[in-house]
């Protein structure tokens, strides 16, 4: 395990060809965890092809330079490589894990997954039948189906406002020819960020790195992507489906991450629905009434919007009662902002959990490629503690009142919810 004293021991790898990466060097760690992002997920889906970034992703390790899949694949296990891809709606993610020995091999096939994926014809069709299959499953599940409603009904017309995994006709019409040009616009130089941890020195990841991205166009062809804050607080949206309890999604306009509040933000919300078992959400909605196991809401800071959101699952016949209890509680510490005690506890709790995040070399690596995809300066994890017990009663409560403002929400229910005055409603097909 690498102690809190290493963790914040970073250092910025400076490569001779101008690249870039952070890296934790820790010699008695017997694996390498490297985390790679390039800026531009499936928000740069084409209108017409959403799930095409995503398709992409899952095709990288499907063959690459004169390797079939079998033969990467098999390439891979044999060295105990350890390697996936992923996708979310501002990033494209790689995650290697190998030994040291191993370590020239597994950049080697890293980077022909990066720079000559094959896109074989064989590969494309059982990938897009294995995500077109978990769309299927996924079309009535009541989590996914109110997360794709929330977020179509929040960014209407903005790419966050489409499904990162598609819909069974973009995946259809997806070409070889699309997925060339998705990643040549999206894997590039000039917007990937590299975090290393383990027995790797500075020196040899500095080659490794220019290796890697030697062959990658120097430059990403991203499109812009609008900052927008999320559309419908007020509105409730019912998609009908025969279950007996309803989820419900809920969530408002919030910070994004480089705003000057962001902080006093965090540990309001922490208050409010941040913090499991003693939050007020979960005293108000659980403890007190019996109304929902699990009740939470979180700030949800992406590249080009802020939001607070969170979430409920209740009885159909309790969805009335518990949203109204949920904007009871928001509109109350709006208005009067949290105790001192509840101040305290808040930042004491989020103060001694921050260790938590770095306690695994994936984890560290994870965390070293969030500081730079946030800007948030490589003596970030030795200032952030002290932030957040600098926070104070007065900049809590204006914090309170800017993020949770009049209490509105826009809230999304799948099921057979009731007392929702002033619902829309739509059935589960059409949605």
């Amino acid at each position: 395990m690498i102690t809190a004293a290493r963790t914040t021991d970073i250092q910025r790898v400076e490569t001779p060809n101008g690249a870039e990466a952070w890296l934790v060097e820790e010699t008695a760690v017997p694996v390498i965890a490297v985390e790679i992002a390039f800026r531009g997920g499936s928000a740069q889906d084409p209108q017409d092809r959403p799930g095409l970034v995503n398709l992409m992703t899952a095709l990288l390790d499907e063959g690459a330079g004169d390797m079939t899949a079998d033969a990467f694949q098999e390439r891979l296990e044999e060295l105990a490589i350890e390697l996936s891809f992923s996708s979310n709606r501002d990033t494209v993610s790689a995650s290697l894990r190998t030994l040291p020995e191993n370590i020239d091999e597994a950049f080697r096939l890293l980077g022909l997954a990066l720079t000559t994926p094959r896109f074989d014809e064989d590969a494309v069709e059982r990938m897009r039948g294995q995500l077109s299959a978990q769309i299927r499953r996924n079309e009535l599940d009541p989590d996914d189906l109110a997360g794709r409603t929330f977020f179509k009904e929040a960014f209407p017309g903005h790419p966050y406002g489409r499904p990162p995994r598609g819909t069974l006709e973009s995946l259809k019409a997806s070409t070889r020819e699309d997925l060339l040009a998705i990643h040549r616009r999206v894997i590039a130089r000039d917007n990937v960020v590299i975090g290393a941890v383990g027995a790797v020195s500075a020196e040899r990841l500095s080659g490794l790195v220019d290796a890697l991205l030697a062959d990658l166009p120097a430059t990403a062809g991203l499109e812009t992507v609008e900052t927008v804050a999320p559309a419908g607080a007020g509105r409730i949206e019912i998609v009908t489906l025969d279950v007996p309890q309803s989820s419900i999604i809920f969530g408002r306009p919030g910070p994004l991450r480089d705003a000057d509040d962001f902080i006093p933000a965090y540990v309001v919300n922490h208050i409010l629905g941040g913090g499991s078992f003693s939050s007020r959400l979960f005293t108000e909605v659980r403890e007190k009434r019996g109304l929902a196991y699990s009740v939470y809401s979180y700030l949800s800071p992406y590249d080009h919007s802020g939001m607070l959101l969170g979430g409920v699952a209740t009885r159909n016949d309790r969805a009335g009662q518990s949203i109204a209890l949920i904007q009871d509680e928001i509109r109350r510490i709006a208005e009067e902002g949290p105790t001192a005690k509840e101040l305290e506890s808040a930042k004491k709790f989020l103060i001694g959990s921050y260790a938590l995040r770095f306690d695994t070399s994936t984890k560290i690596a994870n965390q070293l490629v969030q500081l730079q995809l946030d800007h948030l300066g490589i003596d970030y994890i030795t200032k952030r503690n002290a932030l957040v017990e600098a926070v104070t009663d007065e900049q809590v409560k204006a914090a309170a009142k800017s993020l949770f403002g009049d209490g509105d929400l826009l809230v999304v229910a799948v099921g057979k919810p009731t007392g929702l005055e002033g619902a829309n409603t739509r059935d589960a097909a059409a949605a």
